[in-house]
């Protein structure tokens, strides 16, 4: 394992870390969202070393990192305030990491920001003046000094919440790039689920200093491991329900009230539990179809309910469809919901695929909420 922290604690007094885990392999790329004033800042500066754990192991290429300097755990940093010196063009910002390295010529140097400054497609820029950079400029020649010494490990801060859409795309395409040609490792705080779309190979969830699921991308978003990834992540649909397993077509069924009833493909998480178990149901959004009829389909879950709600979104729209008291919350096209008439009052079939019905044990999802 390339990074691993084992149950860090952190006390800063009025906010702590606690029992952080997680390990990232070389060249992966880990995204950790979370409400604001969760830690996940607190914790990259720890593991750079800004702050001083209380307990807890920071490993780094199988190497104890805890009470190495800052500037000698070979560690980029990028925030999203791109912290230049104001005092050096962009050419000097660039090189001054390169200066401690006392084996590098000076034509060396300048070699390699040349280099870098091209692949970051900043070459035509680098005698100017930071404080006449625009966002994106600066933020690149920001990254640009961080990657140049070729840290083994590379943190961002919401590096892309103060650009325009087109620079945060540009930009994302570049780190990519440089992720897949250097092999490099980044750890990244963000707000931007965008990011993880097009970045993240994991993705973790923090809140109140404690991290609550980190994993793949598709497990925590559709796999979420409490309440409140459940959540954060926007999985409307929660319900609470009691199982009862169906041993012979391999399904489990979740009864959420009198006439209700869920089937989900989640035998694995239920393996433990009795019958009659009180759990969680989570169902993303996107993963509820919606019909004028009831379809001749291979789903194990076709319900009729009736529209309560429409909201807009842009191109989307939100589906709000009450089920017996249960309500349903699903998302469609502007021109799927055209086609199908949908308005509020309408009776309609939402159907749901097995395999998009998702369990948690009540009980433990609340684990880390209470602890």
């Amino acid at each position: 394992m390339f990074l691993e922290i084992k149950d860090l604690c952190v006390d800063l007094g009025q906010f702590k870390l606690e029992n952080i885990n997680l390990s990232i392999e070389k060249g992966e790329y880990l995204i950790l969202i979370g409400p604001t004033g969760s830690g996940k800042s607190v914790l990259l500066e720890t593991i750079i070393g800004f702050y001083k754990e209380n307990s807890g192991e920071i490993l780094l290429n199988g190497e104890k990192i805890n009470n190495i300097l800052p500037e000698n755990r070979h560690i980029g940093i990028v925030y999203q305030d791109h912290v230049l010196f104001p005092n050096m063009n962009v050419y000097e910002n660039i090189i001054y990491g390169l200066k401690r390295n006392k084996e590098l010529s000076e034509q060396e140097m300048d070699e390699k920001v040349k280099e870098i400054a091209k692949i970051l497609e900043i070459d035509h820029i680098l005698t100017r003046d930071v404080t006449t950079l625009s966002g994106g400029e600066s933020q690149r020649t920001a990254l640009a000094r961080s990657l140049i010494v070729e840290p083994d490990l590379v943190l961002m801060d919401e590096p892309f919440s103060a650009l325009d859409v087109s620079t945060q795309n540009k930009l994302i395409s570049i780190i990519k790039k440089i992720g897949k040609e250097k092999n490099t490792t980044f750890l990244h705080v963000t707000h931007n689920f965008n990011d993880i779309w097009n970045l993240a190979d994991k993705v973790g969830v923090m809140k109140n200093g404690s991290l609550h699921q980190i994993g793949s991308v598709f497990n925590v978003f559709s796999k979420p491991a409490n309440d409140f990834v459940a959540d954060f992540v926007g999985i409307q649909n929660v319900f609470e329900g009691k199982i009862k397993k169906n041993n012979q077509n391999h399904l489990v069924n979740v009864n959420i009230n009198d006439n209700i009833t869920l089937v989900s493909s989640d035998v694995e998480v239920c393996s433990h539990l009795e019958d009659y178990t009180n759990v969680l149901v989570t169902i993303r959004p996107e993963n509820i179809i919606f019909s004028n009829e009831s379809m001749n389909s291979s789903a194990k879950n076709i319900l009729k309910g009736t529209v309560i709600d429409v909201t807009y979104s842009g191109p989307i729209m939100g589906i709000t469809v009450d089920v017996d008291g249960i309500v349903f919350k699903g998302l469609l096209t502007r021109s799927s919901f055209q086609s199908l008439d949908i308005q509020v009052d309408k009776d309609i079939y939402i159907i749901i695929k097995s395999l998009n019905v998702h369990i948690m044990d009540r009980y433990s999802s609340f684990k880390l909420e209470k602890s």
